[in-house]
């Protein structure tokens, strides 16, 4: 980090904790970024605070999108033993993720500055039962299609939201392709039926696969310091 956007960096982190040090909010770093982790009850009222204020003054929404935290710091494929059941989730996913956590899904949004030149990262934690989030809409109109992308792939609900329909799957898509406990072979697909003279659905026909993982395997071809002959 330069010593220029370090200094940016603390005086943004300095006018974060003046304005928002009574609301339960938290700053860290991550990735040379600023981080804020907001509650859910205090979006809106961060959010305008965070596009009005001169001192912050982020007046784009560069970015929103959401994270299904389910599988956090778990990996699908470290091993050292190969096996023949291996790892699928649309074979067995319940027993792969905690999905009982109550702050399994997350809205992330991100915000530049082009006055103060800064950026900053918004995070706020949706319930895992009932994940409802404020619509910043109102806040930034850009943020339209990214929540209605969030709602049509992970199930976020955005409250106030204007118009909350799907966006990339058709109308009578079922599930969420990107929670990390949707099958990996859909629920249901569809054809074109030449009798109804239309597309219809119907179950997958796929038969679930287990997926193998990578193996580690210890010879001369891993091993440093050891090239062929």
């Amino acid at each position: 980090m330069t010593t220029s956007s370090f200094t940016r960096h603390s005086k943004l982190a300095a006018a974060i904790h003046e304005h928002f040090i009574t609301l339960d909010c938290a700053l860290h770093t991550e990735f040379s970024e600023l981080t804020l982790t907001v509650p859910n009850h205090h979006l809106l009222e961060v959010a305008q605070i965070l596009r009005d204020l001169p001192c912050f003054h982020f007046e784009q929404l560069i970015d929103l999108c959401g994270v299904d935290y389910a599988a956090l710091g778990q990996s699908e494929w470290e091993t050292e033993v190969a096996s023949n059941t291996g790892f699928g989730r649309s074979v067995d996913r319940d027993s792969a993720f905690n999905v009982a956590d109550s702050n399994r899904f997350a809205v992330v949004y991100h915000l530049l500055s082009l006055t103060q030149n800064q950026r900053l990262r918004v995070r706020v934690y949706a319930d895992n039962d009932d994940p409802i989030v404020d619509s910043i809409v109102p806040i930034w109109k850009s943020a339209d299609w990214f929540e209605r992308e969030a709602f049509d792939l992970y199930g976020i609900l955005f409250q106030g939201h204007p118009d909350l329909r799907r966006i990339l799957t058709d109308y009578g898509f079922i599930g969420h392709p990107f929670r990390k406990d949707f099958p990996l072979s859909g629920q249901v697909e569809m054809r074109y039926d030449p009798e109804q003279s239309r597309v219809v659905y119907q179950p997958v026909s796929i038969e679930p696969r287990v997926l193998v993982p990578r193996v580690i395997r210890e010879d001369s071809r891993y091993v440093k310091g050891l090239t062929n002959a």
